[in-house]
């Protein structure tokens, strides 16, 4: 790997994985981290993720050849102003946020005023644990991870962060963050929303323990998600409102086919509506090898 210190920002289950992948290669070079909290620091010690981890934000982005933010989407244009001020010419910046265009068209100007690249990237990676104690070495291990460089992007700085997210082990699909934004409302965002929903309207108060007592295994793996930070998909939602509001009227549109359908009681279109969902579940898959699309 071509980095000689690489700085992480915000040490949670994302930037702790990436620690701990980074070790588990062998990479040589220094890693640290820049954290809140006084016990971030001590867990961070305890799971070994990382070579400096310190509350002090300068000393931990000094000398960095590549930074990574790792922290909720709100917090980065307050943390990359900071940062920008104390990087050195030519690093490159990249995160792990699940919204890019926001991110991009905010962080790029200020990293360039400093001399330096950012490329924005989301690894498709996580769980609903938080906290850099749930962090795993093997957490981006095949999964896809987006690239999104846009037309101010450094080209050689782009390849770079692609190589990086390779090397940890990811499937690369380049693409633009606009392109990505719409993709994800639906697939990442608005799965969030219908988990979340569906955990506050079933375990509602007024439902009764009762309520509680049926929810068995079909409503716990549905529900999975729900338990995510609320803070960072907060930041998301915002973030990404314009694309998550349309998935989420595309959505009501398609319930309310269905709804229509039972209404009738259209015994051939409740067939057809389970057995297309049906269908196209079972022949879903990742892809077996790296996707690179421009």
């Amino acid at each position: 790997m071509q980095f000689g210190k690489i700085s992480i920002i915000g040490l949670g289950l994302l930037g702790g994985s990436v620690g701990l992948a980074l070790k588990k290669r062998g990479f040589r070079g220094v890693i640290s981290a820049y954290v809140r909290r006084k016990e971030t620091i001590q867990e961070a010690v305890q799971m070994s993720c990382v070579d400096i981890c310190t509350d002090d934000l300068k000393a931990a982005v000094e000398e960095a050849d590549l930074l990574i933010f790792c922290t909720p989407l709100g917090q980065m244009c307050e943390l990359a102003r900071f940062v920008a001020a104390h990087i050195k010419k030519g690093a490159i910046v990249t995160d792990v946020g699940s919204v890019k265009e926001c991110v991009s068209s905010e962080l790029e100007s200020v990293f360039a005023e400093a001399g330096a690249f950012f490329v924005g990237s989301h690894p498709m990676a996580g769980g609903e644990k938080t906290g850099v104690l749930a962090a795993k070495a093997d957490l981006f291990q095949k999964a896809i991870c987006v690239v999104c460089p846009t037309s101010n992007t450094n080209p050689d700085a782009a390849e770079k962060v692609k190589q990086f997210w390779l090397e940890l082990n990811t499937q690369v699909l380049v693409m633009s963050p606009q392109e990505h934004d719409l993709l994800v409302s639906r697939s990442s965002h608005l799965p969030h929303l219908l988990a979340a929903s569906l955990s506050s309207f079933v375990l509602a108060d007024e439902h009764g323990e009762e309520q509680r007592l049926l929810c068995a295994t079909g409503f716990r793996d549905t529900t999975r998600i729900a338990s995510g930070s609320p803070e960072m998909w907060r930041d998301i939602a915002i973030c990404n409102k314009k694309n998550i509001l349309t998935s989420v009227e595309n959505y009501i549109e398609h319930l309310k086919t269905f709804a229509c359908a039972l209404d009738q009681e259209n015994e051939a279109a409740l067939l057809a509506f389970f057995k297309d969902a049906k269908n196209r579940r079972d022949g879903w898959k990742l892809p077996a090898s790296t996707i690179s699309s421009e």
